[in-house]
């Protein structure tokens, strides 16, 4: 059992909280503090599904499995860092620094359409776009790279979209078109 401490965290969302993986610093562990498993486990069936598929990780953290810790059971995916070592911050965190915006704005279109070709290119479902559901990890050439840490996959009744690429593609583009209208960059 791996004991997690408060000083690990470094995240929180509406269902689970981020923490550093004592054992391994590139490494996080999310934990369930706020309602059941199902979300957890919807998620971890989508990931399971990706790497039957073969996705390459390059803009996903890659799920590495479960482990029990000190508040429950906890997923462990890669953590997203800068190349200073810091843990990358959310798109939402940049997008609320106006500064960064004006002065980075060609950056990040390019990591907005970087991000859009790889979900369509492997087929990649999010449930919610949302900027603060994605990293921003910045480069030492100013360039960055977007990674999208929650809410994977598909939770229709029946997923048909999850096994026909064609579905996937038109599900991606509508949920992408609203992301892209809501953040008006």
């Amino acid at each position: 059992m791996i004991t997690l401490n408060a000083s690990e965290k470094f995240g929180k969302g509406l269902h689970r909280e981020c923490f550093v993986h004592p054992d391994n610093d590139n490494l996080c562990i999310k934990v369930v503090t706020y309602g059941n498993q199902q979300e957890t486990k919807r998620e971890q069936g989508y990931y399971k599904q990706l790497q039957k598929r073969n996705v390459a990780w390059d803009l996903l953290p890659k799920f590495h499995g479960n482990v029990e810790t000190s508040m429950g059971q906890g997923a462990i995916f890669d953590l997203i860092r800068d190349p200073d070592g810091q843990i990358s911050k959310t798109l939402e965190y940049y997008l609320d620094d106006k500064d960064f915006v004006l002065t980075h704005r060609q950056q990040l279109e390019s990591a907005l359409a970087e991000l859009r070709q790889y979900l369509l290119k492997y087929n990649i479902m999010s449930m919610a776009m949302k900027p603060k559901n994605i990293l921003y990890q910045l480069s030492k050439s100013g360039q960055g790279k977007l990674f999208i840490i929650d809410n994977i996959g598909n939770s229709d009744f029946i997923p048909i979209c999850n096994y026909v690429p064609f579905l996937a593609n038109k599900k991606i583009v509508r949920r992408w078109n609203r992301f892209i209208f809501k953040l008006a960059l």
